[in-house]
């Protein structure tokens, strides 16, 4: 059975707008099963990410609008500690910046009888970002990311132009997410080559606005996290383009779905216990009005949406976890 994590939904107030102007006119009926259901109730419990959780908010703001009965939360305890709730089955349902580890959760699942379906409901492009007022860093290669960011680093590694000679003498001040965050295993894993291995001289945090205004408040601010805080933050931060040996590419939706944005681009999943499924309607309806509006709810919440393709294949990974619900 496949396997995903979560955070409060903090989208601009414009967002939110078009988000429940979209979707509102959506809502009132359900024979479908997407659109929500005033007779519906009882509570939903979510955590995990705190990248994936503003979409799964988002998601549950307006599912409410038509079944306004049913209370869901949302926690951001990151990645890893939402598995850890979730493997214990406290959860309903966990948000995830990366897919459930192998080694570490998937036992604990299985020891405790938890059964899971991976759903992947939207696209991030992980973002190395600088404060707005940097005029020297454009693009970094993925080479310079890693004498930053790997464990000997620490301690050698503190100023920009040890970075790039071009670079001015400005000390480097780091911020990024905390351990059991999915976006510090990614980029552990795809820039150091190892999930975990990092200096530990930065400043770390499981809230992204806290990196967020770290970085955008230091002359020589530097740190990563994902798209959406990237994005409601433009005014403050600017992305690094990355070459990865092909040249240098920004983040965006494009750059995501076509696959140039590497090794940065990646999933964000969702997993749905499956017993919780079947003991509790208004989840197996939240999930049924998440896929059916996923597209509309990442535009409006700033994700990358999923292409066709994916889309699809969240389709039939719903109606795998219903069939194996015994729905």
């Amino acid at each position: 059975m496949k396997r995903t994590s979560l955070r409060r939904f903090t989208a601009p107030a414009a967002t939110a707008a078009v988000l429940a102007l979209t979707l509102g006119a959506c809502g009132g009926n359900n024979e479908n099963g997407g659109n929500g259901d005033a007779g519906l109730s009882g509570t939903i419990t979510a955590d995990g990410s705190s990248t994936v959780g503003p979409l799964t908010a988002a998601a549950s703001e307006f599912f409410n609008e038509a079944s306004p009965d049913v209370r869901i939360t949302v926690g951001e305890s990151g990645t890893g500690g939402g598995f850890e709730k979730f493997c214990a089955g406290e959860t309903d349902l966990s948000n995830a910046s990366r897919p459930i580890s192998e080694e570490d959760e998937v036992p604990i699942c299985e020891k405790n009888d938890i059964e899971y379906q991976e759903m992947v409901v939207a696209n991030d492009a992980l973002t190395v970002v600088v404060p707005t007022g940097n005029d020297f860093v454009t693009c970094l290669t993925t080479d310079q990311l890693k004498m930053i960011w790997e464990p000997k680093a620490e301690g050698e590694v503190t100023n920009w132009n040890q970075v790039d000679s071009s670079f001015p003498d400005q000390e480097l001040d780091l911020y990024g997410p905390g351990t059991d965050s999915g976006t510090f295993d990614y980029f552990t894993d795809e820039i150091n080559g190892e999930e975990g291995a990092s200096r530990a001289d930065y400043t770390p945090s499981e809230d992204d606005n806290i990196i967020v205004e770290g970085v955008s408040g230091s002359e020589g601010g530097f740190g990563y996290l994902g798209f959406t805080y990237y994005e409601e933050n433009a005014d403050k931060l600017k992305a690094v383009e990355i070459d990865s040996g092909a040249g240098c590419v920004g983040p965006s939706a494009e750059t995501v779905q076509d696959g140039t944005y590497t090794p940065l681009g990646r999933p964000l999943f969702i997993y749905p216990a499956i017993a919780k499924m079947s003991e509790n309607e208004s989840l197996v309806a939240f999930l049924d009005y998440y896929v059916e509006n996923d597209g509309t709810i990442a535009d409006a919440a700033q994700y990358i949406p999923l292409s066709d393709d994916q889309k699809a294949t969240l389709e039939s990974e719903l109606a795998d976890a219903k069939s194996a619900a015994g729905l």
